[in-house]
């Protein structure tokens, strides 16, 4: 088990969340896409959207586990190719409706980056590494 194939994101609105991801520059992968998921091109790993309700009955049918908004521990990251990639991201999800959480920044790391929260709260990293 050290190979991560797959990240789902469960969903509020799978029209509107495609978009969103589309419009932040990811490929749908139309080939297996459909009304119920959507898949994104990536390298190396699969990266979909699945509507929350139906994933929490995915994981227990007979109790689902409850869908809340709010943070997780998890993040997932996104690396840009310059500080003005991180910027202009910044812009973009704004302009989309996802909530950016700080302005981009220089971190103690020895890179530049910020946090957003996409439509339906997960939290994303998008960072430049020097």
């Amino acid at each position: 088990m050290n190979r991560v194939t797959l990240i789902t994101l469960g969903v509020r609105d799978l029209l509107k969340a495609k978009e969103f991801y589309n419009r932040l520059g990811f490929t749908v992968d139309h080939k297996d896409s459909d009304d119920h998921v959507v898949y994104f091109e990536t390298e190396g790993t699969r990266f979909s959207l699945y509507p929350i309700d139906d994933l929490a009955k995915d994981v227990n049918e007979e109790r689902p586990p409850k869908v809340e908004c709010g943070f997780s521990g998890i993040t997932l990251a996104y690396n840009a190719d310059s500080k003005e990639a991180v910027d202009a991201l910044y812009v973009k999800v704004g302009e989309l409706g996802g909530r950016p959480q700080c302005e981009p920044q220089e971190v103690f790391w020895g890179g530049y980056h910020f946090y957003f929260r996409d439509l339906d709260g997960h939290y994303w990293e998008v960072a430049y590494a020097y």
